[in-house]
Parts: C-alpha cells; sequence; structure tokens
C-alpha cells in the first residue's frame, strides 16, 4: 500500500491536467502564455489553501528546466535561501534557479527584504505563494518586483473529476469496488469549500470506514463543522464583519443573520460584539443615543 498522501499521488503534472484556474493556465490562461513564450518573472501566487499553487510551480519547474527548490517561510531562514542562491554556480542548475517559497507572508520586513537582492542579480527567480492578501502583507518593494497571480477557490463541477479519478486510484490500490454517487462527490466538494486537497482527504478516510458504497453519512462524520475559509486578521475577517454591518444597515434581516451565523460558527464571538457595539453607535445611535449602553 503507497503511504505517499493520495493529493500529492494525483497532483496535475501539466497545466491541462489542473483544473479551475482558467484563468491562468486554461488554454487562453495569462500564466500559461507568459511561461510558453518563456517568461518566467518572479511570481507571487495567492489565494485559498488547495487551489493548485504549489503544483503550477512543480509545472512550471519542469516546462523550464530550471532547478527548483522548495522552502516554507514558517521554518526557513535567510541561510536557507542563500544556500539555494550557492547553486546556481553549479553545473547541475545551467537552466537557473527557481525558488518556491511557500507561506511567504511569514518573512518579517527585513527577510523580505533580504530577497530583493537576490531578484535584481538575476540568479534567482521566485515563485511565492500565500493565503493571505498580497498586498497587505508582503513588503512594497518586492511586489513591485513580482507579478501577483490569484488562484480562486475550485468549485464543485471542477473538484468532481478528480474525486472520480481518486477514488478509482483508491479501488486500484486496495483491489476493491466501493462506489459513490455524483450526490456524494458534490457534497463532498461543496463541504470543502473549494480546497481539492482537502476534498481527496476526506473522500479517502470515508473510503476506509465505509462499506461498498461510500454515503453522506460517512463524509458526515467527518467532514468539518466549519465551512469555508475564514481569517481572523485578513480580508475575510473584515468583509464578513463588513456584510453584517452593511445588512443591519440596509435593514435586511435575513441577511443580518446570516452573516451573524456564519461568523459565529467561525467562533467570531468577541469580534461580533465589538462590532454590534459599533453599529449601534454609528447606525443606530443618531436616532436612539442609548442603543449602544
Amino acid at each position: 500500500m503507497a503511504t505517499q498522501p493520495l493529493a500529492d499521488r494525483l497532483r496535475p503534472t501539466s497545466f491541462d491536467q489542473v483544473f479551475g484556474q482558467p484563468h491562468l493556465v486554461g488554454p487562453n490562461g495569462i500564466l500559461r502564455r507568459l511561461i510558453e513564450n518563456d517568461r518566467i518573472p518572479n511570481m507571487i501566487f495567492y489565494g485559498p489553501p488547495g487551489t493548485g499553487k504549489t503544483t503550477v510551480a512543480n509545472i512550471i519547474a519542469k516546462l523550464s528546466n530550471m532547478q527548483l527548490y522548495k522552502l516554507n517561510a514558517t521554518t526557513a531562514s535567510l541561510a536557507d535561501i542563500r544556500d539555494v542562491v550557492s547553486s546556481t554556480e553549479n553545473m547541475f542548475a545551467k537552466n537557473g534557479t527557481l525558488l518556491y517559497l511557500d507561506e511567504i507572508q511569514y518573512f518579517n520586513k527585513k527577510q523580505q527584504q533580504s530577497l530583493l537582492e537576490f531578484l535584481e542579480n538575476g540568479k534567482l527567480t521566485l515563485i511565492a505563494s500565500t493565503t493571505e492578501n498580497p498586498y497587505f502583507c508582503l513588503y512594497p518593494a518586492l511586489l513591485s518586483r513580482s507579478s501577483a497571480f490569484e488562484f480562486k477557490p475550485i468549485s464543485i463541477d471542477d473538484c468532481i473529476p478528480t474525486l472520480e479519478n481518486a477514488l478509482k486510484v483508491l479501488n486500484e490500490d486496495f483491489g476493491d469496488s466501493k462506489t459513490a454517487s455524483d450526490a456524494l462527490f458534490r457534497t463532498i466538494a461543496s463541504t470543502c469549500g473549494g480546497d481539492v486537497r482537502m476534498s481527496i482527504g476526506l473522500l479517502e478516510n470515508a473510503f476506509y470506514i465505509s462499506g461498498k458504497e461510500i454515503t453522506e453519512e460517512n463524509v458526515r462524520v467527518l467532514a468539518p463543522s466549519v465551512i469555508g475559509h475564514f481569517d481572523r486578521t485578513g480580508d475575510s475577517h473584515y468583509d464578513l464583519l463588513s456584510c453584517l454591518q452593511k445588512s443591519i444597515r440596509g435593514s435586511d434581516p435575513d441577511a443580518a443573520v446570516f452573516y451573524l451565523a456564519k461568523a459565529l460558527l467561525a467562533g467570531e464571538l468577541l469580534s461580533v460584539c465589538r462590532r454590534l457595539q459599533v453599529i449601534a453607535s454609528e447606525d443606530i445611535g443618531l436616532a436612539y443615543p442609548l442603543a449602544a449602553s
């Protein structure tokens, strides 16, 4: 039995196999056109987890014949980057060095500034990825030397073929013939909010606990209780609270309850209480000054 995670085994190896990012790697995708014309700038990939950022970086390295190094900013240091840069003098990196730096938002301002010297001398091409808004978390000088590309959540329809293939591979691995309905695949894709890696992991776990057919009950006991992506310090946090305030301001009780419930499910009780105080002062205070008390 294979020990490598199923999501990694199913990782696409060409642009044609990548689902859900047609604006980037489809037949007329901007990123695909750049690579096919031998233009590989420094790039920032941003978007939710499980949307193909690492996969696309691997494909770019393969097509460019560049030596690919991967680092994670949560554990990497500038010394690690210098070690990568030193490889440019090595014969094995004759076509250049491509550094994939994951979670770049965890590099502080000084570390991001230090990257500039490596980018400016042309010895290193950077692909940095982040799940946060790069215009908030990255140093402006680094952004000005890079091209930013947004990876969007994978739609349910785009996720289903990957899940079908994942079930086929699992059956082959275990010599089994378990089945799953189209409705189940849609449930898994919907539950995981556009994260393909999470969807494959959920299907894989459900496979182990199911009988001859994987049912919604198998998935329900494994599914996350909080659906979607919610970043307490990023755009999603403030967008959701803003939606709550605007719904109340617009006298739309259904929308207000929806956004309130979504915030509470994400564990944002304190932020909601603070925003309700703001609403009481800003939106209701003029008509009823005692609303905030």
